[in-house]
C-alpha cells in the first residue's frame, strides 16, 4: 500500500513540475517581443534589481550602478522607440554593502488618451530602455538594460493592470536577445463603469466613454435580454465622456414574475460595447465587486427582487424578478 501512495505522490510531483514549465514558457512568450531598433546598441547591460509599472503608470526602474572607471555624476533612463527619446534623470542611492543603486520613478501616459497629465508621453509600440551615464570626466556612456525575470502570479490582481485614467497598458516586456522594453498599448473603444447606486425605486448607473470613435450622439443606451435579444432604450444623459443614466426597471420587469438577466451596454450602429469595469488590477471582479439582492418599488406599485452585479469578466448586468403582494404577506 505504501509503494502505490509513493508512486502517486511521484507521478504528482512530475506532473506538476511539467505544468509550472507550461507556464513559465508561456509567460515568457507573452512577454517577449521581436528584436527592435538594435542599431548603435551598446552590448553592455545593466541587470535591473526592479523594474516594473505600478499602478498602471507608475514606471519604476532601479539598476546597480556599473563598477570600475566609470563615476557618474549624471545618469539618465532613456526610452527610444522609431527616432522618438524619453528621458528620466536617475538618482544614486547608496547602498548599505557600499554598492550605488541609480533609481528612477515616472508617471507615463499615452500620447492621445492621457491630455492634459503629467508624465512621459508615450507612442503606441515598444519603447526600448537604456542609461545613459556622464563621468567626471565628461565622457557619455550608454549601457542597456537587460530583462527582468518574468512575472507569474495566479494572485487576486493583475500583474499589468491598464491605467485608470485612459485604459492604456505599459508592460514590461523583453525582446528575444535579452533586453528589457516597455510595450504601449493603447485603449479600444470602450464604456467604462465607474459606480452604480442602489436606490429604493431605481438604479442608477455612472461610466464614461474611452477612445470614442464617433460624436456622442450617436451612441445610445440599451438593456438587452439574455436568452431573446429583446432590447430596452435607456435615456442617457452626458457630461463630456461621463454619462448617467437610470436603468428602465419598469421596462425590463413588464409584468412577468419570471426572472430575467439583462446585460446594459451602449450602441453606436451595430457596434455593441458592455458597461464594464476594466480599469482595475482585480483579477476576477465578481468575486470582489459583490452586491446584495434588493427590493425595488416601482411608481406603480410593483415590487422587483433585483440584484445588480458584475459578471466573471467584469460586466454590468441586472437580474431582476417581479413578485407581487396581498394583504396577508404584506
Amino acid at each position: 500500500m505504501s509503494e502505490v501512495l509513493l508512486s502517486h505522490a511521484v507521478g504528482a510531483v512530475k506532473r506538476a513540475r511539467r505544468t509550472a514549465g507550461r507556464v513559465r514558457r508561456r509567460v515568457e512568450r507573452m512577454n517577449t517581443v521581436p528584436v527592435l531598433g538594435t542599431r548603435g546598441r551598446s552590448h553592455a547591460a545593466l541587470r535591473p534589481v526592479h523594474l516594473s509599472v505600478l499602478g498602471g503608470r507608475t514606471l519604476n526602474v532601479a539598476v546597480p550602478c556599473p563598477a570600475g572607471d566609470i563615476a557618474p555624476d549624471a545618469a539618465r533612463l532613456v526610452l527610444e522607440h522609431r527616432g522618438q527619446r524619453r528621458t528620466v534623470a536617475m538618482e544614486a542611492e547608496p547602498q548599505p554593502d557600499g554598492t550605488v543603486l541609480l533609481t528612477a520613478t515616472a508617471s507615463l501616459r499615452h500620447a492621445r488618451h492621457d491630455s492634459g497629465l503629467d508624465g512621459l508621453q508615450l507612442d503606441d509600440g515598444v519603447w526600448r530602455l537604456s542609461v545613459a551615464l556622464r563621468d567626471a570626466s565628461g565622457a557619455q556612456h550608454v549601457l542597456g538594460v537587460s530583462a527582468a525575470q518574468p512575472y507569474a502570479s495566479n494572485g487576486p490582481t493583475l500583474p499589468h493592470p491598464p491605467s485608470a485614467t485612459s485604459g492604456t497598458v505599459f508592460r514590461p516586456v523583453r525582446s528575444v536577445d535579452g533586453y528589457a522594453m516597455i510595450k504601449v498599448s493603447g485603449p479600444h473603444e470602450q464604456a467604462e463603469l465607474d459606480t452604480f447606486e442602489l436606490r429604493w425605486d431605481r438604479i442608477t448607473v455612472r461610466g464614461r466613454l474611452l477612445a470614442a470613435r464617433g460624436p456622442k450622439d450617436e451612441y445610445r443606451a440599451e438593456a438587452v435580454r439574455r436568452g431573446s435579444g429583446a432590447a430596452v432604450p435607456v435615456d442617457l444623459t452626458w457630461d463630456g465622456d461621463h454619462f448617467t443614466f437610470d436603468v428602465p426597471l419598469a421596462a425590463m420587469a413588464d409584468g412577468t414574475r419570471a426572472q430575467r438577466m439583462w446585460d446594459v451596454q451602449l450602441r453606436r450602429g451595430r457596434n455593441r460595447i458592455k458597461i464594464c469595469r476594466r480599469l482595475t488590477d482585480v483579477r476576477h471582479p465578481r468575486k470582489v465587486f459583490r452586491v446584495p439582492f434588493r427590493t425595488i418599488a416601482l411608481e406603480d406599485g410593483t415590487l422587483l427582487r433585483v440584484h445588480a452585479h458584475l459578471s466573471a469578466a467584469g460586466a454590468f448586468a441586472v437580474n431582476c424578478t417581479a413578485f407581487t403582494t396581498t394583504e396577508e404577506t404584506a
